[in-house]
């Protein structure tokens, strides 16, 4: 194939880049805004966009992130291209702070407080909820019994918290995202249609210098 790499990584090495990209979240972050600078819509479309992707990662449906902020984006009638690379303010630095703020604010809002004698870690519901999938599946083929009291944890006290929790904080983000970027991209854009218009002007003069000599 054309496009293929002729270099086949590990799958360590590409773990690895997922976790801190070549170059560093520093550089990914400036690739990412610079990408959104250029596109061609004006500001505060470009900005729904950004809305509809920060906003998005403060929902717990990983894996879909990219499909639920271009959907949202298309809503809003923002910028989807801006949307997708916005869903970046979620990356593995700031899922654990995005998880707390949201969890903290689902279970708040909820009113929802756990028996400390049931208490179990974060991980360990997601344990006992990956090990009901996985034997309520088998029962599916065989005579054994399907459990649900992980998943009903999980649901109870992760997945539904962090689904409300997260609406409040992901909105806050998200203007916030929105008004520093407006501005940001305006300026750019202007900035940029300025260098266009000033290069533009000094070809005409030299087309317009290279006819008089040819003139003359």
């Amino acid at each position: 194939m054309v496009f293929k790499r002729r270099d086949r990584r590990p799958w360590w090495q590409i773990a690895g880049h997922a976790l801190w990209p070549k170059g560093g979240w520093a550089r990914a972050a400036r690739y990412v805004q610079h990408r959104l600078n250029r596109l061609p819509d004006p500001p505060e479309k470009i900005a729904r966009g950004i809305f509809a992707g920060v906003f998005t990662t403060f929902t717990p449906f990983y894996g879909l992130h990219f499909f639920i902020s271009a959907f949202l984006a298309y809503v809003m009638r923002g910028n989807i291209l801006a949307a997708l690379f916005a869903t970046f303010f979620g990356n593995p630095l700031t899922y654990l702070p995005i998880g707390v703020i949201s969890m903290t604010t689902g279970y708040w809002m909820l009113g929802i407080e756990t028996d400390p004698e049931q208490h179990r870690s974060l991980g360990e519901k997601f344990v006992a909820a990956s090990d009901d999938l996985w034997d309520n599946f088998i029962a599916m083929f065989s005579p054994a019994e399907a459990h649900w009291s992980g998943l009903a944890l999980f649901w109870n006290e992760v997945f539904y918290p962090y689904l409300v929790g997260g609406i409040v904080p992901g909105i806050v983000a998200g203007l916030i995202a929105y008004w520093i970027a407006v501005p940001l991209i305006r300026a750019y854009q202007n900035r940029r249609r300025g260098i266009l218009k000033a290069k533009l002007t000094a070809l005409k003069a030299k087309n317009a210098a290279r006819k008089g000599e040819d003139a003359g």
